[in-house]
């Protein structure tokens, strides 16, 4: 497997965090030199390692937030 080139352009911020000091964040990366997208997922305390993730797009990222907005929690 090809190895992935990422750049975190922005700490936007950390949504949790486990026992381990690997935390989940919200981050805007670029990967492979390609535009940065809005990225959640969990990374490792010096972010060396990260987990599966998902990328959004700056317009999926403000549909999101629309539907999470309209929760009753």
């Amino acid at each position: 497997m090809a190895d992935i080139k990422y750049e975190i352009i922005e700490t936007i911020g950390a949504v949790s965090e486990n026992s381990k000091g690997w935390s989940k964040e919200l981050n805007l990366i670029s990967w492979n030199d390609r535009d940065p997208k809005y990225d959640i997922r969990d990374w490792s305390p010096e972010h060396e390692k990260m987990g599966k993730g998902i990328t959004l797009s700056k317009e999926e990222l403000i549909q999101l937030k629309a539907i999470l907005n309209s929760m009753d929690l």
